[in-house]
């Protein structure tokens, strides 16, 4: 049964306390108050940060708001949105926007990477003989972009085209023609 406690803010715990509560290292719940993630708690009489149970929520406030891809100073900027829905709307908005390119972008990389391996047919070659590298090799513009093939199995050298992958060795029995 829950109880109401009206004075559940007034309740405070050592870092420890809090840590072991959100899963946190004190050693992280230090650095999201020094980056401004995580209100500075009062102290005791010792010197002691005592945090109260809204520091939990703001814990996990923080890693779930990691956990959908916003780095720490994105997190900044969503707690200052706390008090306007419109702004934090709008930076989920370019966040969702941001990953969607992202996906693209990988979905780009992963089908021209799939027709680099489609050129190779003969898996294991001679590096003379492989399209991929040729293609590496010969790739012309951005070094971030993966290369799109411009190799294949027919651009080999006539040496290459009977090579057929047998285990680790290969044998010239298999034209590919």
């Amino acid at each position: 049964m829950n109880e109401y406690h009206p004075d559940k803010r007034s309740r405070r715990m050592p870092i420890g306390d809090l840590a072991k509560k959100t899963g946190v290292s004190p050693e992280t719940l230090r650095y999201y108050e020094h980056e401004g993630l995580l209100s500075r708690p009062p102290r005791n009489a010792s010197g002691y940060r005592e945090y109260d149970e809204d520091a939990v929520g703001q814990v996990r406030f923080i890693l779930r708001a990691k956990n959908l891809g916003f780095s720490l100073e994105e997190i900044v900027d969503l707690l200052k949105f706390s008090t306007n829905a419109e702004c934090a709307t709008a930076r989920v908005n370019q966040q969702l926007t941001e990953i969607e390119e992202q996906i693209a972008r990988l979905e780009n990389i992963r089908a021209r990477l799939a027709s680099l391996v489609a050129v190779c047919p003969h898996g294991c070659a001679p590096v003379e003989c492989c399209p991929i590298l040729s293609a590496m090799q010969t790739e012309k513009g951005e070094t971030d972009s993966p290369p799109s093939p411009e190799v294949s199995p027919h651009d080999a050298p006539d040496s290459c085209r009977n090579t057929v992958k047998t285990g680790l060795f290969s044998t010239g029995s298999l034209k590919l023609d």
